[in-house]
């Protein structure tokens, strides 16, 4: 389970704050945290792999990820990374199976809540899908996508 420390708190308590630039700052640290969970080791691999992935390597960018969930399985980051590769493959089910895996090791991780309702729409499970972008935005109640992603979903059902 991810550290839910006082920071943290003040920092998601902080993503329903009115002004935008709280609520943009709240989000790069949030966003920073879960990169840093397993310390430079884990940021560099991380790194590491977006480094391939944007170089088009992506077997070596997935080798990577496996490698350090493998290490680290409760490196939530590392399976959002993995779970946003899969996606760009259009492999949904394998990106949703890691989103799930995020959530359960860091159910405030609005990124991937809202990566498991792009996985749960792009299979046409629009309830789910719009169970998830709802999680999202209880999490990250401003951010607009996720509301009309949740419309969008509503008129497919």
């Amino acid at each position: 389970m991810f550290n839910n420390n006082a920071l943290t708190q003040k920092l998601l308590d902080n993503l329903k704050d009115s002004q935008e630039s709280i609520r943009e700052k709240a989000t790069a640290k949030l966003w920073m945290l879960w990169f840093r969970q397993k310390g430079e080791l884990g940021l560099e691999t991380l790194r590491r792999a977006q480094s391939f992935l944007e170089e088009g390597d992506v077997q070596r960018a997935k080798n990577i990820l496996n490698d350090t969930i493998a290490m680290y399985p409760d490196f939530a980051e590392a399976w959002n990374r993995r779970a946003i590769l899969y996606y760009s493959q259009k492999k949904f089910l394998k990106s949703r199976e890691d989103c799930k895996q995020v959530v359960r090791l860091n159910p405030s991780h609005f990124g991937a809540w809202h990566g498991l309702g792009l996985c749960n729409a792009a299979l046409g499970e629009y309830k789910e899908a719009i169970f998830a972008f709802r999680k999202a935005l209880e999490i990250q109640p401003h951010a607009i996508v996720n509301q009309k992603l949740i419309l969008e979903c509503t008129m497919r059902l």
